[in-house]
């Protein structure tokens, strides 16, 4: 027999499986050497108030054996003579497109930009390192996806656009651990994800369909409003209908999409700053603990959204116990984002705060119509890599120095490693923004006490919230509203935010794709 309770019990308690058993014991009436094992089902901490507690949905094994499966294999056919589709880009989106293309009996062939995940390394540690930005393999392009070197986080309020269950399913069975089907914030972790994603690529390759690197995408083939195929810089052309998940940063896509007359818009994203603090100071603010975290339990996370000046401010991608990157992609550019290891070790937490914005708050950048946005993005990058001294150094000033609109004549410590140097932001970041920042970050400062503080710093910019870009695409067939065969697709398209809504979205168009290709002449 199975019986599934729910419990709130302290860290300590959640920490230890045998104890978990006898509570559930006690909890249950059922005598202990009844219950041959406990599993747990859900776990989520609640921090509101002064004692910690956590909420357990737990499985009792009563006389039987637990021999259910931990997670739910997907079967992946052999798809080497059926019909083929190209998927552009390697990142989540790319990555799940292809693996749904299989299940249906599509075989994918997938062609990526960058460099395969565990040779990137060498790409973005010479960014670090010596300040060289490879155009073609960094931190935001190469196998993977900007997810792959990245906090990993799987939670997303995207239930409504798929399934979720079976997202971090696939996960599981390409070798992440079960606990991202238990956690309430699932977390696979920087140190993980790159063999989880090489062990998808051989899964695709085993099936029978084909993974090319290094080869971007340089034009579509369009033959009487339909897409044949794509060109690459390699010389090679693959053909078939083309999902096109190439992520929120290749924006020579955008570009070309413009010039092929493939219709796009402007859409609203967030641009901002990089916060950190260290780890201790932000458990001992969540947690209501001078000691802080304690042994049981994790590096606090924190999220927030205030309102400043009739728009909304808000906490992005936060990494506890994480590191701030490099997330340039070309020349001419300082972009920071964040990453945690699965351990969440670090001394140091970080998050995005950023101001949501609109392309009619900077009328003069409506000259250049679906892609104003895009040119705002890119000159606020440029404008930190001048400030920055024209490396890969960002600028940067203490959190309290920026909202009372000072240079810091000090910074304090960074697990930014290609460094910083000080900056007064306040003056250069667009008024639109930075005065939205400060009244953010003082409503911030009154809600959680000890935040505004001068040993944290901000450093810029963060830009790659999401796509300044949406291609267009009906609702119901998931393909380009004007051209057949093409289905944007994820976080370059306009249509996800984040590794689980970018994998949904991927599947969502491997399925409608499959749909077409099936359909009877």
């Amino acid at each position: 027999m199975q019986k599934d309770i729910d419990l709130r019990i302290t860290p300590e308690q959640a920490s230890n499986i045998e104890k978990v058993r006898l509570i559930f014991s006690s909890q249950t009436g059922i005598p202990l050497n009844d219950i041959n094992s406990v599993r747990i089902l859900r776990r989520s901490i609640d921090a509101r108030q002064r004692n910690i507690f956590v909420n357990l949905r737990v499985r009792g094994y009563i006389d039987e054996v637990q021999n259910d499966p931990v997670f739910i294999n997907t079967y992946y056919p052999d798809v080497k003579d059926c019909p083929q589709a190209v998927v552009v880009g390697a990142g989540p989106a790319g990555l799940f497109a292809a693996l749904r293309l299989i299940e249906l009996g599509i075989r994918p062939i997938v062609i990526e930009r960058g460099k395969n995940v565990r040779d990137r390394k060498r790409d973005t540690a010479l960014m670090n390192r010596e300040h060289v930005v490879n155009p073609e393999s960094n931190y935001c392009f190469g196998e993977g996806g900007a997810g792959a070197y990245s906090d990993g986080k799987l939670y997303t309020r995207s239930k409504k656009r798929g399934n979720v269950e079976k997202i971090l399913n696939v996960f599981c069975q390409h070798g992440a651990d079960p606990s991202i089907l238990v956690d309430a914030h699932p977390h696979i972790g920087t140190d993980k994800l790159p063999g989880i994603i090489e062990k998808m690529r051989v899964q695709i390759i085993l099936s029978g369909g084909e993974v090319h690197f290094e080869t971007r995408m340089d034009k579509l083939i369009l033959e009487q409003g339909t897409v044949k195929g794509i060109e690459t810089n390699t010389g090679k052309a693959f053909m078939g209908p083309v999902i096109l998940a190439t992520g929120h940063s290749a924006r020579d896509v955008y570009y070309m999409l413009y010039e092929q007359k493939i219709k796009i818009e402007a859409k609203g994203l967030a641009v901002g700053f990089r916060v950190e603090h260290s780890s201790h100071l932000i458990d001992q603010i969540q947690y209501h603990n001078q000691e802080g975290r304690g042994k049981y339990l994790p590096a606090a996370e924190y999220s927030f959204v205030v309102q400043a000046g009739g728009r909304g401010v808000y906490s992005f991608c936060m990494c506890p116990g994480g590191t701030i990157v490099p997330s340039a992609s070309g020349p001419k550019q300082v972009v920071v984002n964040g990453m945690s290891p699965s351990n969440r070790g670090s001394r140091w937490s970080n998050s995005g705060v950023v101001v949501e914005i609109h392309p009619e708050d900077f009328p003069e950048y409506a000259k250049y119509d679906e892609l104003s946005l895009l040119k705002f993005v890119e000159d606020l990058e440029e404008l930190a890599w001048i400030h920055g001294g024209k490396t890969q150094v960002a600028p940067a000033q203490r959190l309290y120095d920026f909202v009372n609109g000072r240079k810091s004549i000090s910074l304090p410590d960074t697990s930014y490693v290609p460094g910083v140097v000080s900056s007064p932001m306040h003056e250069w970041m667009p008024q639109f923004v930075s005065t939205r920042l400060q009244e953010a970050f003082r409503k911030v400062g009154n809600s959680y006490k000890g935040y505004l503080t001068n040993e944290a710093i901000v450093l810029g910019v963060e830009s790659r919230t999401s796509s300044p870009v949406r291609i267009l695409r009906d609702r119901e067939t998931m393909q380009h509203v004007q051209v057949e065969g093409l289905y944007p697709c994820g976080e370059g398209a306009g249509y996800a935010g984040g590794i689980v809504s970018a994998a949904m979205d991927g599947e969502r168009c491997a399925e409608a794709l499959a749909a077409k290709i099936k359909q009877p002449k």
